[in-house]
Order: structure tokens, then C-alpha cells, then sequence
């Protein structure tokens, strides 16, 4: 079984490869340097993407923020009132920055925008009143407790 075509030996192939090197053509190097030059990025190009995201990550630190164990249900809940309105300032503003890219690529977005804040707004007055029924109710809780 020939690897070469037919009319084709290696010997003839050699020899064409040979031919091509020696005439004096101004194009040949640059072309052959750019050939070289793109293979090359080709072949980088899949060795990095192949050991993107499969390298195994070595002393990376996770930091977690610790509570204090006898912390009451008060200021746990006073923190996640906290922890909701800060979310919902970093979620506006996260809103506008698209909303004004939204405004340069032309889509029109006011309309459910208004309608998804309608719907936004009465979910967080529903949380929030959840919150504060439960604040009561755990200072209730810590008043008995003390006393």
C-alpha cells in the first residue's frame, strides 16, 4: 500500500521540494516564514487552550468571614436586612451600566424594565415585612430570655 499518489515518489517529491528551494522567486521566504509562523500559532494556540482550566490550583486561600456563635437571631436578621439592600445598590447599578448599553445598541428595555421593578419592588416589600415579623418576634425571644 503506497502512501504517495501513483505518479508520485518520495524520491520525486524530495526532488520537486529541492526544485522549489533553489529557484529565485522573491516571495518564497516571506511566504515560508509566514507559513511557519502561523502552524506555529496554531499549534500554541491548542496547547494553551488544553491546559486552561485543567491545571489543578495550588494554594489558593478561601477566605471566610466567621461568626460569633452566641450571636443573637436579632443581628442575624439585622444582617441579612443589610446584606439585601446592599445587593439591591450593587444590582442597580449593574442594571444602568446595561441599560445604557441597551440605549447604544438600540434595544428597547424600559418597558420591562418597568414592569420587572413593579414586580422586584413587591417581592422585597414581602421579604422585608417576613424580616421585620421575624425581628419582633426574635426580640421577643431575647426579652424573655433576659431577666
Amino acid at each position: 500500500m503506497a502512501i504517495f499518489p501513483r505518479p508520485v515518489s518520495p524520491k520525486r517529491a524530495a526532488h520537486d521540494l529541492w526544485g522549489y528551494f533553489l529557484e529565485q522567486r522573491p516571495h518564497k521566504w516571506p511566504l515560508l516564514g509566514l507559513s511557519a509562523a502561523i502552524t506555529y500559532v496554531i499549534i500554541w494556540a491548542f496547547i494553551v487552550d488544553g491546559n486552561t482550566n485543567t491545571m489543578p490550583t495550588r494554594n489558593k486561600i478561601i477566605y471566610v468571614k466567621s461568626w460569633d456563635a452566641s450571636r443573637s437571631d436579632a443581628a442575624v436578621i439585622l444582617q441579612q436586612k443589610m446584606d439585601i439592600a446592599r445587593y439591591e445598590v450593587a444590582l442597580a447599578a449593574k442594571q444602568k451600566d446595561m441599560q445604557k448599553i441597551a440605549d447604544m445598541v438600540g434595544i428597547e428595555w424600559r418597558e420591562d424594565a418597568a414592569r420587572n421593578s413593579a414586580r422586584r419592588k413587591e417581592a422585597l416589600e414581602r421579604i422585608d415585612a417576613m424580616l421585620d415579623a421575624r425581628l419582633a418576634e426574635a426580640k421577643k425571644a431575647e426579652g424573655a430570655q433576659q431577666p
